[in-house]
């Protein structure tokens, strides 16, 4: 690999395997992300997309292979300030409110000041909770807890941004308001990888690594996909590359 492709990169991952006693759920996978792209991971449920996601964020390790993430190999402790993760499942304390819950997790990242008052209205405006950010989390709609989880991971500003199924719950014109924002971050410098299972969210990346059976079994931009299962659709090539047929 050249210095100029190197230097281009922000993730490198090879031969990527996981396994819990003798079951394998992630298996050989090896792929590079650019940076400032978003790539998403497009599976069925229980195709492996969010341990993949877990190791590359360097929350779980690999039973084999290596991963590098803007240089440093992972998993390593001082990659946490440069990487938003938000979980599939909302990691919130729910008898706080949701000023209190950015408090937390701001603090946890080092942040104080005017720069984190400010960065807090800012994470809240953009997932429309402004006017919620003094109730308790427990009076949160399930849709309302995917936004504020969200706005703990965009609270640091990182330069990774990992999401796992970050739409879920949510309502459309909102889920486009957001896709805006991602747009806007990506074009800012930031690199964002996540998960989907939704056909036209997928349609959104900029590249894709579709998942089956812990497998990466495709890659590419969302046209270059359809282009060589000869589908219109995301659904036609996901199943040409699954080796499904109707």
């Amino acid at each position: 690999m050249s210095q100029s492709e190197s230097i281009s990169l922000c993730l490198q991952a090879h031969k990527i395997c996981r396994s819990i006693g003798a079951r394998e759920i992630i298996s050989d996978v090896s792929l590079n992300i650019n940076k400032q792209e978003i790539f998403g991971f497009l599976g069925p449920s229980g195709s492996g997309k969010t341990t993949l996601i877990k190791i590359l964020a360097g929350i779980d390790k690999a039973t084999s292979g290596e991963i590098t993430l803007l240089g440093t190999a992972l998993p390593h402790l001082s990659m946490m300030k440069k990487i938003g993760y938000m979980a599939q499942s909302d990691a919130l304390y729910h008898d706080l409110t949701a000023k209190e819950n950015l408090d937390f997790f701001g603090s946890l990242f080092g942040l104080k000041g005017q720069h984190f008052m400010r960065r807090q209205r800012e994470v809240l405006e953009l997932v429309g909770l402004e006017s919620h950010a003094k109730k308790m989390v427990q009076a949160y709609s399930g849709g309302m807890k995917r936004r504020l989880s969200l706005a703990i991971a965009l609270i640091h500003e990182p330069e990774v941004l990992i999401l796992d199924e970050p739409t879920v719950g949510i309502d459309p014109s909102l889920r486009l308001m957001i896709w805006n924002e991602l747009y806007r971050l990506c074009r800012s410098g930031v690199t964002i990888l996540l998960t989907t299972h939704v056909m036209d969210e997928a349609e959104k990346c900029h590249r894709l690594g579709m998942i089956l059976d812990g497998r990466l079994i495709a890659t590419g931009t969302p046209e270059e996909l359809k282009q060589t299962a000869r589908g219109t659709t995301m659904e036609e090539a996901f199943l040409y590359y699954g080796g499904i047929r109707k």
